[in-house]
């Protein structure tokens, strides 16, 4: 289990399980949303995402609810209610539980990021994309 909260503590999380995937997401929405290049993203089961205390208001991008402090705005969540998912901005878990293993919605990316990881143009087979690659 873990706990985390954002910036200023107004709302805080707890996540009851290991995440499903652990990803740097380049789409245009979470560009947007977080005024980012890209953004790391923990996915778990959506139940496994609690809200402890506060109430996080949503800011929709592309008709995807994605929560935020109504304090200090720091991106929490965003709700993935089709898929059952709610994936956790990455960066508000404890350091060294980020282990990445890859990259999505490159074809959106601002500029190219290398590394080991694979680099989908979109989304891999078993996110129900067509595993489509990217060659920086």
């Amino acid at each position: 289990m873990i706990e985390t909260h954002c910036l200023c503590g107004t709302v805080a999380l707890k996540i009851t399980a290991e995440p499903l995937a652990q990803v740097y997401c380049h789409c245009s929405d979470c560009q947007i949303s977080q005024a980012a290049a890209y953004v790391l993203n923990s996915v778990y089961p959506a139940d496994a995402v609690q809200i402890t205390s506060g109430e996080p208001i949503a800011m929709t991008v592309n008709g995807t609810p994605r929560l935020r402090c109504p304090a200090c705005a720091t991106p929490l969540f965003t709700e993935v209610a089709s898929a059952g998912l709610r994936s956790l901005n990455a960066y508000l878990l404890p350091e060294g539980t980020f282990t990445p293993q890859m990259h999505l919605h490159c074809a959106d990316a601002v500029l190219p990021v290398i590394d080991a990881l694979p680099h989908y143009a979109r989304l891999p087979l078993s996110f129900g994309g067509s595993d489509e690659l990217v060659d920086w």
